[in-house]
């Protein structure tokens, strides 16, 4: 007698199940977004979150979950490599990330396999798309692939002297990549004896963490690595160390170690050195091993001298690394012993970003309100500081548009 019930049963015990891949789509034409639902339907794959591909959706949604794999329609890009390059600081090191886009050019293929994302070439089938989506997938089961070759990009911030607010700047820097561009960040503390960066940050009752000689000889890995660092907010942490029976360049070494490891699984690395500018082994590293480097002065004689002798270290190195100047006002602008014209033509190069001298600077930071969150022309030029880093296009303000207007005239 046929048996509805046992047949039933036996239907539901030999169902496919799902194959589960945590994915986001990041989308830009209805085209893309259709195949990839019924390529990952039909194949019996978890399907993927669907989201309109915009900086701000990106910024918002990849934080919020655990993403393996993020899929970036790009079909309608004027220069592939340029806009990934551009949100890349939004993307997690520990997702795999695969462009899909029309761009047919080996060039697009290279850049993008140098920054650490795969390539698909739009149009594809269904059986492609999935394909693609598996293999790296199995890559990432094997701890191999691309995705490897993603490391945190390495912002060097150098002051000419002491007291020129190069760990002010780091300071902002950090908050506003972490707090406002939700991008992962570590800011490395070169001052291993004193410094003010914790003040500057708003941390209380901070201490840098003491190494011992043992910790040089022991394993290191990720996790330890991280458990070095304190955490400031969800998307911010701090690596300070200081010891009693290592030497500074003992030191550094151990600090070059760790940045290794932590450089694989944050988005930025800056470093504050304050107080560098005579160390070679720190030119060196940064001329080397940095992605950006900010070289920060005042409107002073030896300010200027000790600048222009780093550029020249610098281009002597032949560092590949991006670098900008940056003038910080120390004092208000009719004590300058230097002006603009003077310090642009000593070190042969315009001034990338002018920060105003700020009355209140010491009173904000005490009361733990953020200079790039408020009004008027330093947190102008901190936003324009921030938007030159991550290669995004600097917001002209309404003054400096008039400024050099006259200047025409």
């Amino acid at each position: 007698m046929f048996d509805l019930v046992d047949l039933l049963k036996k239907e539901e015990q030999t169902t496919i199940k799902e194959e589960k891949l945590t994915t986001v789509l990041f989308h830009q034409t209805e085209a893309c977004r259709e195949l990839v639902l019924e390529a990952f339907r039909f194949e019996g794959i978890t399907a993927p979150a669907i989201i309109e591909n915009s900086d701000s959706n990106i910024k918002q949604h990849v934080r919020e979950a655990s993403i393996e794999i993020v899929l970036v329609e790009l079909n309608n890009s004027l220069n592939v490599s340029l806009d990934m390059e551009r949100i890349s600081h939004l993307l997690p090191n520990n997702a795999s990330v695969i462009v899909i886009g029309s761009e047919d050019a080996i060039s697009t293929i290279r850049n993008l396999k140098a920054m650490g994302f795969y390539y698909l070439f739009w149009p594809i089938t269904k059986q492609e798309l999935i394909d693609f989506v598996r293999s790296v997938s199995d890559n990432r089961m094997r701890n191999s692939g691309l995705g490897q070759n993603r490391i945190a990009k390495k912002v060097a911030i150098w002051g000419s002297k002491g007291g020129v607010g190069t760990s002010m700047l780091t300071s902002e820097i950090a908050f506003q990549l972490s707090e406002q561009k939700n991008s992962n960040c570590i800011v490395v503390d070169h001052n291993f004896q004193g410094g003010n960066l914790d003040i500057l940050m708003g941390l209380r009752q901070f201490e840098k963490r003491k190494v011992q000689r043992g910790a040089l000889s022991g394993s290191l890995d990720v996790n330890y690595a991280l458990g070095m660092t304190r955490k400031i907010n969800e998307m911010l942490s701090i690596l300070a160390l200081t010891s009693e029976e290592l030497n500074e360049l003992e030191l550094k070494d151990y600090v070059g170690t760790l940045n290794k490891e932590l450089s694989k699984q944050t988005n930025f690395i800056i470093e504050d050195l304050s107080r560098s500018a005579n160390s070679r082994q720190d030119l060196n590293y940064v001329a080397s091993d940095c992605d950006s480097i900010l070289l920060v002065l005042e409107p002073t004689v030896s300010s200027l001298r000790e600048a222009t002798k780093v550029k020249s270290d610098l281009e002597k190195a032949k560092s590949k690394a991006r670098f900008f100047i940056v003038l910080n006002y120390t004092m208000q602008e009719k004590y300058a012993s230097v002006s603009v014209e003077e310090i642009e033509k000593y070190l042969r190069q315009p001034l990338d970003v002018t920060c105003p001298y700020e009355p209140k600077l010491d009173a904000l930071l005490l009361e733990g309100k953020r200079l790039y969150q408020q009004k008027g022309k330093m947190s102008e030029s901190l936003c324009r500081l921030t938007s030159l880093l991550i290669g995004e296009k600097p917001n002209q303000s309404k003054s400096n548009v008039l400024q050099r207007l006259l200047k025409r005239v």
